[in-house]
């Protein structure tokens, strides 16, 4: 993922008094912001008044939460920095799930605030919140501007911080009055140079570990994609032959089909992958932090491995499961520089191991010849994601359909697959699918909501409309909060608790009356015919799919278990 600093910027050469708003605009165009996201309101009504006439696209969400995460998104699929900006209280505190679930996933993201004016701050004015402290546990950085002139600096500083090291959010908050002060300042902020360093002795060790190994396995997590280090990797992988798994958000990193790919571990990992890990006797963890969903029950996880642990951030090398081996910086130089080092002398021992992770991966290949006659989500959503091809991108909301996706969905780049991984956030595929496609018009971009989720952002079909984005949408609805459902039913003694959604609205007339085509699936035979006219769609479409309640998703560690001791629906 290239990520843009403010490295190659300067401060502005205009001497003319500037008003702080206008500071902002004029430094989000200067550091080559396209798009923004937000809403306006009372507190940041002079930057929005200086938005006029600006090069910056600015899409009108119709919630807060909507913005920060179509810009979360949007982040995800450029490459580049999101940014999003709301008024001060409950116009900031609308974005805060937003901001958590990019500091959750590492992802680059800028959120300016409005804020009431500083004399007037600690006093409960109109719509004054502490959006500072508020924020403070689920931001990179953040920073309460206080004069026009620190403006420039600030937004340079808060791209820098975004986008450099771990990734994450970092919230600018501008009072009032800092918007509307005047000024011919401009402290600029100046960068040095930073040349990325290489642990050459860790690298070494990673390479004695490796050529020490019979059963190897890469650990893929999302941080190599964040990193750019995918091509890095996909060139160890050639080159070593090593197979490989992945997490939920490194999903694309290597293609689904590519060699050696087993698949996603954990909770609704694949029986190949699941077992690869726990027999393995070396994993070479790339970007990855040990989340509880991959891990399983950790004391028991890959209980044969050394750990040798690449990562860009110390504090996660170690944090739950001790490394044998810590490489500690940049992915991407950190691995090309072992690949160099493992093309050198003789070729690994490992082709039993090899031999033995294939047999396995075609053993436990899904199926897709479910009985009846109702819609299989698992084979609609893999007959999406081949009949979109090699653009298709995912942007996915949380439930069964989530992992459904992940399982069964085909994805050839890292970029391919959005999903709100460490947060599990209900709400963010259809803003999400906004921000992706933004992000890259040509590519085909499909929403994958459940109807709980759906439900949670459903306003942003105005967005949709109001823009002419041809998103499209496929929408799962099994009338019920199916994962909460599915762990009722197998650990609460099927005390369904609070998981009814059966009186949802009818999903066909409500995108209608947003003025969005529309449509229902609820029979197999109606599914080709469907996927091609939702991807045939001229401008934004809904494939309202609906599927039986009680069907799960398999296979799944159950809490507490380890990874290999997967269940099986019947």
């Amino acid at each position: 993922m290239t990520l843009m600093t403010a490295a190659a910027f300067k401060p502005s050469a205009e001497t003319a008094p500037q008003s702080g708003a206008r500071l902002l605009v004029s430094t989000l165009e200067r550091l080559g912001v396209e798009v923004v996201f937000g809403y306006p309101g009372g507190a940041i009504m002079p930057v929005y008044d200086a938005l006029a006439g600006s090069r910056l696209k600015h899409i009108l969400v119709r919630h807060e939460q909507g913005a920060a995460f179509a810009a979360d998104a949007y982040a995800r699929k450029s490459g580049r920095v999101g940014v999003c900006m709301a008024t001060s209280g409950p116009g900031a505190t609308n974005l805060v799930t937003g901001i958590a679930n990019a500091m959750m996933d590492s992802v680059p993201m800028v959120c300016i605030t409005g804020n009431v004016a500083q004399g007037l701050m600690g006093t409960d004015a109109f719509q004054e919140i502490d959006i500072l402290g508020v924020t403070l546990p689920i931001v990179k950085h953040s920073i309460l501007v206080r004069s026009a002139a620190e403006v420039p600096a600030a937004i340079e500083q808060a791209f820098h911080i975004a986008a450099t090291g771990r990734p994450g959010p970092v919230l600018v908050d501008l009072p009032k009055d800092v918007q509307f002060e005047t000024t011919t300042e401009d402290y600029g902020f100046h960068i040095p140079n930073q040349t990325p360093r290489v642990d050459h002795d860790g690298v070494a060790a990673a390479e004695a570990a490796i050529r020490a190994a019979k059963k190897p396995l890469v650990y893929i997590g999302g941080g190599v994609k964040i990193g750019g280090a995918t091509e890095a990797l996909r060139a160890f992988v050639a080159a070593t032959g090593i197979p490989q798994v992945s997490t939920l958000n490194a999903l694309g990193t290597l293609p689904t089909d590519a060699p050696g790919m087993l698949g996603m571990l954990g909770m609704h990992g694949t029986r190949a992958a699941n077992h690869a890990v726990q027999d393995s006797d070396l994993l070479i963890v790339v970007g990855a932090r040990f989340d509880d969903r991959a891990t399983g029950k950790l004391a028991e996880f890959a209980p044969n491995a050394r750990i040798v642990h690449f990562d860009i951030d110390a504090s996660e090398v170690g944090k739950l499961r001790s490394a044998n081996v810590a490489v500690v910086g940049e992915l991407k130089p950190g691995v090309e520089v072992l690949t160099g080092r493992l093309a050198v002398g003789p070729a690994l021992d490992i082709q039993p191991w090899v031999a033995e992770c294939a047999e396995a991966a075609a053993r436990s290949a899904y199926r897709y010849d479910a009985p009846g006659e109702g819609v299989y989500a698992p084979a609609l959503l893999k007959a999406v994601s081949e009949a979109a091809g090699d653009d298709f991108v995912a942007a996915c909301d949380v439930g069964q359909h989530q992992m459904w996706a992940a399982m069964h969905c085909r994805f050839s780049k890292p970029e391919a697959h959005i999903t709100s991984g460490g947060l599990g956030a209900m709400g963010f595929g259809l803003p999400a699918g906004i921000g992706a496609k933004l992000a890259d018009p040509s590519a085909t971009v499909v929403t994958i909501a459940g109807d709980g989720g759906f439900m949670m952002n459903i306003q942003e079909l105005a967005t949709l409309k109001r823009y002419g984005i041809p998103l499209k949408i496929v929408l799962i609805d099994n009338s019920s909060l199916g994962l909460v459902r599915q762990w009722q039913e197998l650990f609460f003694a099927e005390n369904y608790s609070e998981i009814d959604l059966s009186d949802n609205p009818d999903f066909v007339k409500v995108a209608e009356a947003f003025g969005i085509e529309a449509f229902r699936i609820d029979r197999r035979d109606q599914v080709s015919e469907g996927v091609q006219r939702l991807l045939a769609a001229d401008g934004p479409c809904l494939a309202h799919v609906v599927i039986d309640p009680r069907d799960n998703v398999w296979p799944l560690v159950p809490p507490g278990k380890n990874n290999a001791e997967m269940m099986e629906g019947s």
